[in-house]
């Protein structure tokens, strides 16, 4: 396998300050036309950086003493690891840390209130016990609701004797599924809503690894025709591993699709063509397809740089020749990817590569939420203005859309009736599938940031809330 990479596209010229190239001199992003023989490279090793490396590379970004020491008082609480990948390739050094790919991954000392920060800094700065630090911190964590939109109480099933550990049934057709082996990533992003799962709080973690007892499940609930994987980072498990979970779907009829939430082709794209189990990963790809099931493939892709390493393109194609579909989503973040340029270069780069684009989601109430938050406005003009640009190909997307406790709440626009601004919203995931795409109104809010900020329009309550 090989390709060969022959043109590029020029990003617009009104890209704004925190959508920058990698290279400040040459904003050019490298795409994949067709796939030539070419020679396999070994690659490199997978080194991961955690919170103990993070004085060295918070002075490398020139962060002052100060901040380097509020920066980890942050990373007491929110977790952080990243990797050589990430750093050599992604990262603009020279620009942080107002990098939008350093900011993706490092924590900020404003992303927590300054009091907390205060405490933590000042626990780290006299060495307090471990046991002090980890208390202070939980508590913050506390506060930061780990688990948004009911999903520990409203989404994790009882069968048999009691709850499934690692699953989440939100919507009748689908099941979620957090394998055991899977509660890592290859980086951490720093708006992640599933932060919760990487603190090492065993109370807050979603984990299964009993996949007889998923089998049973879904043979009683055959209404159920895709499962999706996800964590952490279901791309974190080597393939035996992996085979373990997937291989026992693959007999069961109902099960139309089989999904894999991953960021790896983002972060670590050399899971797909240098590591030693890429090629026997590609195979079970293919005894998916082969066996009849949709393979969707979930990339995270939050900034056009991720897009830009030939590795990425190579290990797009890799997965992409076993018959899997690759579609992305990311959430719009401020200070990330809050341009109309950043998502439509996105769009039309992933559209180049065969990529589908599915999601721009509303970032979710969790976590530093109200550090990276963009107003539901705001957030409408941003994919309108994208959408408008790119191909039918490329209109597939959908969104922005909230993941919120009725289901995915889409925000389709703006409009005036009888003399009254609103947003237009509709469902496109329900706990209730009778709700999905029916449209209803909220007045608008320009500061609203999330569904619960909304209030209805021309009635006194959602079509949800009956």
């Amino acid at each position: 396998m090989g390709v060969s990479w022959a043109s590029s596209i020029t990003l617009r010229d009104d890209a704004p300050a925190s959508f920058p190239a990698k290279s400040k001199e040459n904003r050019h992003v490298t795409l994949v036309n067709d796939a030539v023989p070419a020679a396999r490279s070994t690659g490199r090793k997978f080194r991961a950086f955690t919170a103990q490396h993070l004085e060295e590379l918070t002075a490398r970004a020139g962060l002052s003493p100060g901040d380097r020491l509020a920066t980890r008082a942050v990373a007491t609480v929110l977790p952080f690891r990243t990797n050589a990948y990430v750093l050599d390739e992604l990262i603009d050094w020279s620009a942080a840390p107002d990098d939008p790919i350093y900011r993706l991954v490092f924590p900020q000392p404003d992303m927590l209130p300054a009091a907390d920060v205060a405490l933590l800094s000042d626990l780290l700065r006299r060495d307090a016990p471990r046991a002090e630090v980890e208390a202070a911190a939980h508590a913050v964590r506390m506060r930061l609701n780990p688990h948004p939109a009911g999903q520990l109480e409203l989404n994790v099933p009882s069968f048999g004797d009691g709850r499934v550990p690692g699953m989440q049934h939100k919507y009748d057709e689908t099941v979620l599924y957090f394998p055991k082996q899977g509660q890592t990533c290859h980086a951490y992003c720093t708006y992640c809503f599933r932060w919760a799962q990487f603190v090492g709080d065993a109370d807050l973690k979603m984990a299964g690894s009993d996949v007889e007892q998923l089998v049973s499940y879904l043979v009683a609930h055959p209404r159920v025709t895709s499962v999706l994987f996800t964590g952490g980072d279901a791309m974190i498990m080597g393939e035996p591993v992996l085979r373990r979970y997937v291989e026992p779907l693959l007999a069961l009829d109902q099960i139309e699709s089989i999904r894999i939430g991953t960021k790896s082709l983002a972060y670590w794209p050399q899971k797909f063509v240098t590591d030693p189990d890429a090629d026997a990963m590609l195979r079970l790809f293919e005894e998916v397809v082969a066996a009849g099931k949709n393979l969707a493939f979930m990339a995270h892709f939050t900034h056009p740089r991720e897009l830009e390493p030939l590795m990425v393109a190579e290990a797009c194609r890799r997965i992409r020749d076993t018959g899997a579909v690759i579609r992305t989503q990311a959430p719009l973040i401020r200070s990330i990817n809050d341009s109309a340029a950043a998502w439509e270069t996105m769009w039309r780069t992933q559209t180049r590569m065969g990529l589908v684009p599915y999601y721009m989601f509303v970032e979710r109430d969790t976590g530093p939420r109200d550090y990276f938050a963009v107003p539901l406005a705001r957030a409408h003009e941003i994919f309108r203005d994208a959408y408008a640009n790119v191909s039918g190909l490329a209109r597939t997307v959908r969104g922005p859309s909230m993941s919120a406790t009725p289901g995915k709440v889409c925000v389709d626009g703006v409009t005036e009736i009888n003399g009254e601004k609103v947003f237009v919203l509709h469902l496109i995931q329900a706990r209730d599938a009778s709700l999905v795409g029916r449209p209803f109104f909220a007045r608008y809010d320009p500061e609203a940031i999330w569904l619960d900020d909304l209030r209805p329009a021309f009635t006194d309550h959602f079509p949800f809330a009956e």
